[in-house]
C-alpha cells in the first residue's frame, strides 16, 4: 500500500510538472526603471479609500505612507501599507512622460506620502492653467515619515537596481503641467545623501554660474536641455505656459527656495551641473557657443 502512495504521489508530480531547463539570456532587463514619489492631499483615511476603492476615478500605488499627528490613522507608530504587488501594475502617474519614455504606470513603483499640500487653479473654469494662475497651500512632512520613506526606498533600490538616480522623481517631474507633488518642502537633498535619487554638486554650479554670466544660453537652448534630463517640454523658443510649468517643477525638485517658474542663472546653472553629472553623453550637444543671451533673463 506504501508503495502505491508513493507510485501515485510520483504520476501526479509527473503531471503537473514541465521539463525544463534554466538558459538566462543576456538580453533582458528588469520591468522597473522608475520610482514615483507622490503626495496624497488627503488625510490618511481619504487616501486609503481613495486608493483600494472603485471611484469615478480610479487610482492606485504601490505602497501609501502614513503621517504623523494624522487624526484619522488609529495606530502608534507609522506603518507603511502595501496596496499593489511590486510586479503588478498600478494606476499612479498616469498621463506621464520621462526622458523619452511615457505612460510609466508600466514601469514604475510608486509611493504615496499622506500630505494634505495642494495647487489649485484660481479659475476652476480656466481652459489654459498657468504656474501664475494658481494657489498652492504647502504643508511640510514629519521626520518620522520621512525616514520611512527614505527606508522604503531604500529598499526598493536596493531590489531594483535597474532604477538610476535620475529616475527617482516627483509625480510633477513627470506631469509638470498636472502635478506639483512632492512638492518644494520635500526633503530631496536629504534623500540624496541617503543615496536616494540624484543631485547636483556645488562646486559644479558654481562654475556654471560664472559661465552663464558672461554667455547665457539661449531659450531653445534651455528647453532642450530640460528635455535632456527628462522634462516633456517641446523647443519652441518661447517662454510659453509649458515651458514655466517645467520650470517651476523643476525647481521644486532641486532649488526649493523659490520657485518662481521663471529662468535665472541659478536655475539654469543647476541645470547642467545636474546633466554633466548624470548626463555627460548628451550635455555636449548643448554648446552654447555662438548664441545670443535671451533678452530679459536675470
Amino acid at each position: 500500500m506504501k508503495r502505491l502512495l508513493i507510485l501515485l504521489g510520483m504520476a501526479i508530480t509527473g503531471c503537473t510538472s514541465l521539463p525544463m531547463i534554466d538558459a538566462p539570456s543576456l538580453n533582458q532587463n528588469s520591468r522597473i526603471n522608475y520610482l514615483v514619489l507622490h503626495f496624497t492631499s488627503e488625510d490618511f483615511a481619504e487616501s486609503l479609500r481613495l486608493l483600494t476603492q472603485r471611484t469615478d476615478n480610479p487610482v492606485s500605488v504601490h505602497y501609501l505612507v502614513p503621517e504623523t499627528g494624522d487624526a484619522t490613522y488609529d495606530r502608534r507608530s507609522l506603518r507603511i501599507h502595501r496596496l499593489v504587488p511590486e510586479n503588478r501594475r498600478a494606476w499612479h502617474a498616469g498621463r506621464s512622460y520621462w526622458a523619452g519614455a511615457d505612460a510609466l504606470n508600466d514601469t514604475s513603483i510608486g509611493i504615496e506620502i499622506v500630505n494634505r499640500s495642494a495647487c489649485v487653479d484660481d479659475d476652476p473654469e480656466t481652459e489654459r492653467p498657468s504656474p501664475e494662475g494658481q494657489t498652492c497651500t504647502l504643508l511640510a512632512f514629519p521626520d518620522e515619515q520621512i525616514d520611512l520613506v527614505i527606508r522604503l526606498a531604500t529598499d526598493i533600490l536596493d531590489r531594483n537596481p535597474d532604477i538610476d538616480p535620475v529616475d527617482v522623481v516627483g509625480h510633477g517631474d513627470i506631469a509638470p503641467s498636472r502635478r506639483v507633488d512632492p512638492g518644494p518642502l520635500f526633503p530631496w537633498k536629504r534623500l540624496y545623501e541617503q543615496g536616494i535619487g540624484a543631485w547636483y554638486d556645488d562646486e559644479t554650479v558654481s562654475r556654471y554660474t560664472e559661465k552663464f554670466s558672461a554667455d547665457y544660453p539661449a531659450l531653445p537652448r534651455i528647453q532642450q536641455a530640460l528635455n535632456t534630463y527628462g522634462y516633456l517640454i517641446e523647443v519652441t523658443g518661447e517662454n510659453d505656459v509649458q515651458t514655466r510649468f517645467a520650470v517651476r517643477v523643476f525647481q521644486m525638485h532641486f532649488r526649493p527656495g523659490n520657485v518662481s517658474g521663471q529662468i535665472d542663472v541659478e536655475t539654469v546653472a543647476i541645470l547642467y551641473a545636474l546633466l554633466e553629472k548624470y548626463r555627460p553623453k548628451l550635455i555636449n550637444d548643448l554648446s552654447t557657443r555662438g548664441e545670443p543671451p535671451w533678452p530679459g533673463l536675470d
